[in-house]
């Protein structure tokens, strides 16, 4: 069972030894209360980049600062991102300019970068950050934004100094698929908070945010040919309140704020299973042609659209349709999962007529590894959610479905789902698949995790929050942070980075740098977090 189940709970390399002793043996010391004149180590970044040669003259940014972009639109927006970062802390003006070669300089330039790789040098005279591409250039500037004091993050001026130690730093990720979900149909999120959930994953490199758009409990997207699943179907949400949808330009503004950031949306409708508000909205989506009430409980697997009926095709069609049409990014996730109403018949039948039609709109089908029960299609992605110890059978199922074709997304729920409590006394979340403290949750290989699956089948990592008992932005934060540091450095670093002594202190640096940006996280006894 997914994320409602209701049984009883049940850097290896050591990144610059001595100076990241050093430096953990002053961070764990206790909080300054005047900001740090000294460069944070270029060896404390999250994720872990895959070189880091400390040395050299360290660069202080001043008020005669420029950042230096390419005369180009993507790269000089990276730069005004940026710019709009350092400034309200820094109070400088920082203005973004092609002219000159000092400061703080972006640079495009053909290399063995990758679409998202770069190389960050710093000295004396400034900071260049290298890449092949404006994604690497983001990446970069997310590294950079570690390697300044945290209160560079504050909204009002800061004393400083903001120096970056000297030094380079070469990297690119792991796996090109590093994601993380956010489930809009249990509570819905408006558009800023959305907003704000992809400014935290940019922090940590993630480049793919899963939309959980539809559930048994609310529909959160307009579809102009079935008005009524969003008008009627998204009227509520767990627990009653009034829910919500996104408007086609709510869900396009979402989609464009994402691509700044550098991430792709992959919006997902669950089916053939948690469509019990699509089954309200339209009485023919059922067998029986009886509309059930709308729901705004917690159980799972009881409702089902009607395998046999042609309209369930038109329906599925007009939806992949519309939803394609608005969604640039390559997936389209159709869900698969707890379809437990659903005879096994009837669910390959159903996983072979909606395939196709994925296909016949240009994307490409991402499902939850129930569909490697049924046939995948060639090029189909299957996202990985269960746990350490789900039956053998199942995971050999997944395995040979890797072994033909089939990439894996992998998202062990009791790794990587940030709804499940961390101890027995966190007041959110829910604990079907366990208890998942940080250590659990960082402490895996996604490379060799599940046996018999080729090491090439792996696409990458995706950390889902559902959302049954989550409601604010606080909430969010209190249960993705810190946890996913972690599943964004399992994503971007290299295995050798691997080691949860070097990780729990470079993750406890992260702290000063979230209360800067008002984020309110786990402050996990397994991390030496600063004293505050």
């Amino acid at each position: 069972m997914r994320r409602h189940h209701r049984t009883t709970p049940r850097m290896a390399r050591v990144l610059g030894s001595l100076l990241l002793v050093a430096a953990a043996g002053a961070f764990t010391a206790g909080a300054a209360a005047a900001p740090r004149a000294e460069a944070s180590p270029l060896d404390r970044v999250v994720p872990a980049p895959a070189s880091v040669t400390p040395g050299g003259s360290a660069y202080r940014i001043t008020r005669d600062t420029a950042i230096r972009v390419p005369d180009s639109g993507p790269a000089r927006r990276v730069g005004e991102y940026l710019a709009d970062i350092l400034r309200p802390s820094t109070g400088y003006r920082l203005p973004v300019t092609t002219q000159g070669g000092g400061g703080i300089r972006l640079r495009l330039a053909k290399g063995s970068f990758g679409a998202e790789g770069y190389r960050l040098d710093s000295g004396g005279k400034g900071v260049t950050i290298t890449a092949a591409a404006p994604a690497g250039l983001f990446h970069g500037v997310q590294t950079l934004r570690q390697l300044l004091p945290a209160a560079v993050e504050k909204d009002s001026v800061q004393p400083g100094p903001w120096i970056v130690a000297g030094g380079t730093i070469t990297d690119s990720p792991r796996y090109a698929y590093r994601g993380a979900m956010l489930d809009v149909s249990r509570h819905f999120f408006t558009v800023a908070q959305v907003k704000r959930y992809i400014d935290e994953l940019a922090l940590y490199k993630v480049n793919k945010l899963h939309l959980h758009l539809s559930d048994d409990q609310g529909w959160r997207i307009a579809i102009d040919s079935w008005p009524r699943l969003a008008t009627y179907g998204g009227s509520t949400q767990v627990g009653g309140g009034q829910g919500g949808f996104y408007t086609k330009a709510d869900y396009q503004e979402i989609v464009r704020y994402a691509a700044s950031r550098y991430l792709e949306v992959v919006p997902e409708i669950d089916m053939p299973g948690h469509t019990n508000a699509a089954l309200a909205s339209y009485a023919d989506l059922n067998c029986d042609g009886v509309a059930p009430p709308l729901y705004t409980g917690t159980d799972v697997g009881f409702s089902s659209l009607c395998v046999g009926k042609d309209i369930t095709y038109d329906f599925v069609d007009d939806v992949i349709r519309e939803l394609a049409a608005i969604t640039p990014g390559r997936y389209l996730h159709i869900g698969g999962d707890e379809a437990h109403s659903t005879s096994h018949e009837d669910y390959v039948k159903f996983m072979d007529r909606v395939q196709p039609i994925v296909a016949k709109y240009g994307k490409t089908v991402i499902a939850w590894h129930q569909l490697t029960g049924a046939h995948p299609a060639k090029g189909a992605i299957a996202q990985y959610w269960g746990l350490d110890d789900t039956d053998a059978a199942e995971k050999a199922q997944v395995a040979k479905a890797a072994q033909n074709g089939t990439g894996l997304i992998l998202s062990p729920a009791d790794r990587l789902y940030l709804d499940m409590k961390y101890t027995e006394d966190t007041p959110l979340g829910q604990d079907w698949a366990g208890l998942v403290e940080v250590r659990r949750s960082y402490d895996w290989d996604p490379g060799n995790y599940l046996a018999g699956a080729p090491s090439s089948a792996i696409r990458g990592v995706e950390a889902p929050l559902w959302t049954e008992t989550i409601v604010t932005n606080a909430d969010i934060d209190y249960m993705v942070f810190p946890r996913l540091a972690g599943a964004a450095e399992l994503g971007w670093s290299p295995a050798s980075t691997h080691d949860w002594d070097a990780y729990k202190v470079r993750l406890a640096a992260q702290g000063p740098r979230w209360d800067a940006l008002g984020i309110g996280y786990y402050r996990s006894p397994q991390v030496p977090w600063p004293a505050k």
